[in-house]
């Protein structure tokens, strides 16, 4: 008995010196919280680019995977966290939603963050361009995608070689990146709302008017190399805030932005010069051939990068001589909208879930039959659309597939097929500086979700009777009216001032009563809307005063569409001389650099739209039909 308390008391005192001590450190070296139980292999590695810069890459796929195709993503926006956004031992738990097909079907999911940023080595240039003029260097996001994708076949056992990329909005800019020089395993590429013009119509400048709410979105990506918080105004109503500041540029100074190089170098070049021209990625992708099976994705109501994918497409469908190579996709979706449940949009509400939709039914078909061996051919889409109004996918071989018919605005504030007649007629309003119309009903808060996301559907009844919006409207449809394409604005207008801005929204108006629907009833939503800096009618690149009471004609394309007008809808057309908060104000005076306007500069300004023979106010609308569509609808 003795013997045994002896020995157990022996191995008690082993326990006590095999204890950890006291004071060793309890953060050591990096936990990985994947257990057994995980039905995936998750790996992080830093890839070495050309100049020996490593960019942090995480490599995701299903355990067991062999012989998988690749599909990338290159982000700015943190890939760590893109891949472990749950902690959970289920791949389609930690991956964003999108991915699920994918990873269940043997992808091989990549992320990786671009140079600069987050735990990637190197310098963060926002829109870093070619290495060429505006690049001295030897690398950029061309060459940085094709020396990931030749690190990843050589060495993730896993790969069958085949490699596609994908992501939405800056990921999407960087999937056309790799078109620039695509490297050979490069079989395939889905850019969505991706970043293309920041000046022509993506995330800074619509038609020369700057998007000043997206300064938030430069202390967030450029404060530090792991991000920074939102401009520390305080209160959340940014069109108080944005009012008192001035000028955008003053908005800058007041709480340090223009510190930032990248609110800088936006400030240093409010015209369309040769410093955007280097950076313009549909003319960059127009002089290269096309050799990678690219679909282009956007939604209808894209409110950050509506121009991108349409823009791409002009430029590279006269390459696609058999319509094998390119496709364009619309959805009924916000930006970005197509990779989460695309069952509706505000108050919209669709048939069934149109992104889950699309990306089962055509991304995942298209990707197997480029990266898998033995995947059924897919018949590619050279142009799928959901038709809005009709609520269905529609597959054309071209875009626009409407024919074009003009709308004039007409006398007694009405919209006729006919141009006039009158010699000299316009309507006027007084566009005022001090009172803005909003771009949605204030207060306004744009980093709300709820607000920022679907604000292209929000009722435009806000505007349309303010005193300076001046609205034409049709009678009651009397046939339905497809519209698939881009419209395109083609207004004359003058002003008391020497610069304006010109806002023109096309909008459904919706029957003023629906019992079944009352969130619908008399609802007026935009179709296509978009704005343009009147000192650049002349041109882009060089800006002119306007000549007071001078019409002249702008023409500029709204975003592109397929939407069909139900009998009983009429057609609205709402024309406007500012946008704001969105867009900073228009001083209504020319200055040579409106970041910089002075209080003084920003005058009242009387305002007219003019609907005469000489001088015909009208919409360009691609109508499925063409004419006789049209007169069917619209016939008095």
């Amino acid at each position: 008995m003795k013997s045994a308390i002896f020995a157990a008391a022996l191995l008690l005192s082993g326990a006590a010196l095999a204890q950890t001590p006291t004071m060793a450190p309890d953060i050591g070296p990096k936990f990985n919280a994947v257990t057994p139980a995980a039905d995936y292999v998750r790996r992080e590695v830093m890839i070495p680019m050309r100049d020996g810069v490593g960019l942090f890459t995480v490599v995701v796929m299903k355990k067991g995977t062999s012989a998988g195709p690749i599909l990338l993503t290159r982000t700015p926006y943190n890939a760590g966290k893109a891949t472990a956004r749950n902690p959970s031992q289920s791949i389609v738990e930690i991956l964003p939603v999108a991915d699920k097909e994918l990873v269940e079907d043997g992808y091989i999911r990549v992320y990786q963050d671009v140079r600069g940023i987050t735990k990637s080595e190197g310098d963060y240039v926002m829109t870093r361009p070619l290495k060429g003029p505006l690049n001295p260097t030897a690398v950029d996001h061309s060459t940085d995608a094709w020396d990931t994708i030749d690190w990843l076949v050589k060495n993730v056992p896993e790969t069958n070689g085949r490699v596609a990329i994908t992501g939405s909005s800056y990921p999407g800019f960087t999937s056309l990146m790799a078109l620039v020089d695509p490297h050979p395993a490069l079989k395939a590429a889905v850019p969505m709302s991706p970043m293309v013009d920041g000046w022509m119509g993506d995330d800074w400048f619509h038609n020369g008017a700057f998007r000043q709410t997206m300064l938030d979105y430069f202390t967030g990506q450029t404060s530090s190399k792991s991000g920074g918080d939102p401009v520390a105004m305080g209160r959340r109503d940014y069109y108080a805030e944005f009012l008192s500041a001035g000028s955008a540029g003053g908005y800058a100074r007041k709480y340090g932005l223009d510190t930032l190089p990248g609110v800088k170098k936006l400030m240093e070049h409010p015209a369309y010069d040769a410093w955007w021209h280097g950076q313009a990625l549909d003319r960059i992708l127009a002089a290269r051939p096309l050799t990678v099976p690219t679909m282009l994705v956007v939604g209808q109501w894209d409110q950050e990068d509506s121009y991108g994918a349409p823009a791409v497409y002009r430029a590279l469908e006269p390459k696609d001589k058999d319509n094998t190579l390119l496709s364009l996709v619309i959805g009924p979706w916000r930006h970005s909208g197509v990779n989460y449940d695309g069952s509706g949009l505000g108050v919209l509400k669709f048939e069934g879930d149109t992104g889950l939709q699309f990306r089962r039914n055509v991304m995942k078909p298209f990707l197997d039959s480029h990266l898998k061996a033995g995947a059924p051919a897919f018949n590619t889409p050279p142009v799928f659309t959901y038709a809005v109004g009709a609520d269905k996918w529609q597959r054309h071989d071209r875009f626009p597939a409407g024919d074009t018919v003009n709308l004039y605005l007409d006398d007694r504030f009405s919209l006729s097929l006919n141009q006039p007649s009158a010699k000299a007629a316009h309507d006027d309003y007084v566009s005022d500086p001090a009172h803005p119309v909003p771009f949605v009903p204030v207060p306004v808060n744009v980093r709300d979700r709820a607000t920022w996301g679907p604000w292209l559907v929000s009722d435009q009844r806000h505007a349309s009777t303010r005193p300076d919006v001046v609205t034409y409207v049709s009678a009651p449809l009397k046939a339905p009216l497809q519209i698939h394409g881009q419209p395109e604005a083609n207004l004359f207008a003058s002003t008391s001032g020497t610069d304006s801005d010109w806002v023109v929204k096309l909008i459904d108006v919706f029957p003023e009563e629906n019992s079944e629907k009352p969130d619908l009833a008399g609802l007026q939503l935009g179709i296509g809307m978009e704005i343009f800096r009147g000192r650049y009618v002349k041109s882009f690149e060089k800006p002119e005063p306007l000549t007071p009471g001078k019409a002249e004609r702008y023409r500029f394309l709204l975003p592109g569409v397929n939407h069909v007008i139900p009998a009983g809808h009429r057609i609205m057309v709402q024309v406007q001389s500012s946008w704001f908060p969105l867009y900073d104000r228009n001083p209504q005076t020319f200055v040579p650099n409106i970041f910089n306007a002075a209080p003084g500069d920003y005058q009242k300004a009387t305002q007219g739209v003019w609907r005469d023979a000489v001088r015909p106010s009208h919409i360009a609308i691609p109508v499925v039909g063409g004419a006789a569509a049209a007169q069917a609808a619209l016939a008095q």
